[in-house]
């Protein structure tokens, strides 16, 4: 069982691992964002059409025996 490490040592070890973090720049995260709304558009849009066609062959299967 690892030993408890006091509150101040905790601080110091996450400031300490916080400076080696390499943060993106403001373009990098502007074109990150971008590009996740264009994959939300795009996944959509795609699940709007597999959805529609889903239920169109559904009502033809379920009519069908009308």
């Amino acid at each position: 069982m690892a030993s408890k490490t006091n509150p101040f040592t905790f601080l110091q070890q996450v400031r300490s691992e916080t400076a080696k973090v390499t943060w993106p720049s403001r373009r990098e995260t502007m074109i990150s964002t971008l590009m996740v709304f264009v994959m939300v558009f795009f996944a959509a849009i795609f699940f709007f059409a597999a959805d529609q066609l889903m239920g169109w062959l559904i009502g033809l299967v379920l009519n069908a025996g009308v």
